[in-house]
């Protein structure tokens, strides 16, 4: 009886020091995948920030000048919203409005293009 429990315990023991050591090995393969998934995203981020320097230093003005133009814009018709006097359902209503005569603008705009490309002006 005592030489079963002697061998049941040896293989427990074994056991443990198996699985103790596939972890370690385990560990050390999730340790390895995850810092080179940092140092991939290290080398991302390094590679963003040269192409921000290059759009704020470089030479490509216009994109730089596109971008503040929109951020301007962005933060004006925010601002313009926040600080509207009128309500929020009178604004709503108000650019709504703006937006119909716009897109009836247009249509007219485009409608008297193709009928002079056409010929069919005036019939």
């Amino acid at each position: 009886m005592r030489r079963r429990i002697n061998n049941l315990l040896k293989s427990v023991l074994k056991t443990a020091v198996y699985l103790l050591e596939e972890s370690g090995d385990t560990a050390n393969d999730v340790r390895d995948r995850v810092s080179r998934g940092f140092d991939r995203a290290g080398d991302r981020i390094s590679d963003l920030g040269e192409r921000t320097r290059d759009l704020y230093t470089g030479e490509n003005y216009a994109m730089r000048s596109a971008l503040m133009f929109g951020a301007g814009l962005a933060l004006g018709v925010g601002a313009g919203l926040l600080l509207a006097p009128a309500s929020g359902e009178e604004t709503r209503g108000a650019i709504g409005d703006k937006v119909e005569e716009f897109r009836g603008q247009v249509r007219d705009r485009f409608s008297s293009r193709r009928s002079s490309a056409t010929g069919t002006e005036g019939v």
